[in-house]
């Protein structure tokens, strides 16, 4: 019989997690880290698009209803690691989580909103000011705003921290004598604020149309996401999933 004899010194193994603030400094890794969310989100939903189609032909609920319980279904699916936390806010999905890369860690705080409209209205996205960690600058009403974004770039939560991270998720759908029919699901990568100069410096250089809200009856402000304009920034922040059977290839 052999007796191993393990050093600790050896063996053990500390993992050494990043402090997102330290981001900062560094907003390429951002970038990375948004991606890397992005391709989880994708994976799953491509996954589930097959019993996406059927729930959409087969669910009497509201499409928005559905399209948040797509969401959840998938990334239920394919699973992913867990912060015990708790993460509040007006999204459909949260997750506090464990993101690792092989040249860093760090916990990250996922928010994936969802949403469903007919195909008409697929090239925009509209989010509240809650959902979001950037300040929106924009022309609206022949006027500049600029509204700052009610979620941190850095979530705080028991001396915890969490770097933000937002997801949109859009199904695209027709209505068929009575069923509705999904074309195709869109998923968005949404800037932390601390990418704020790179995607949204000023009115002029902007990645949001004006939202469908009315200042007049109090309704609180919302934007809406351009896909085009996102995508014109960075290709791979806005994938389009089409359903069985045509493939799909990550746009880059």
């Amino acid at each position: 019989m052999f007796n191993y004899i393990i050093s600790n010194s050896l063996w053990s193994m500390s993992v050494t997690l990043i402090n997102p603030y330290d981001l900062q400094e560094n907003l390429d890794r951002i970038e990375a880290i948004e991606k890397a969310s992005l391709r989880l989100l994708v994976q799953a939903l491509y996954d589930y698009r097959h019993e996406a189609s059927i729930i959409f032909q087969a669910e009497n609920d509201q499409v928005a209803d559905i399209g948040e319980d797509v969401t959840r279904e998938a990334l239920d699916r394919l699973g992913m690691s867990r912060v015990n936390q708790r993460l509040f806010g007006k999204v459909d999905y949260k997750r506090a989580r464990y993101l690792f890369h092989p040249d860093f860690a760090l916990k990250q705080a996922l928010f994936v909103d969802s949403k469903a409209e007919s195909v008409s209205g697929a090239g925009t996205a509209t989010l509240q000011i809650s959902q979001l960690s950037m300040t929106v600058k924009q022309i609206r009403a022949g006027a500049s705003v600029s509204v700052d974004g009610k979620l941190p770039v850095v979530l705080n939560l028991n001396q915890e921290h969490f770097l933000t991270t937002t997801m949109f998720v859009k199904y695209a759908y027709t209505d068929n004598n009575g069923t509705h029919q999904l074309e195709r699901i869109i998923v968005a990568a949404v800037p932390n604020g601390m990418l704020q100069e790179r995607y949204n410096p000023d009115e002029h250089k902007t990645i949001w149309r004006a939202g469908r809200n009315a200042p007049t009856l109090g309704e609180e402000f919302r934007v809406r996401l351009s896909f085009r304009l996102l995508k014109d920034n960075a290709r791979w922040r806005v994938q389009t999933i089409p359903m069985e059977p045509h493939a799909y290839i990550w746009d880059e």
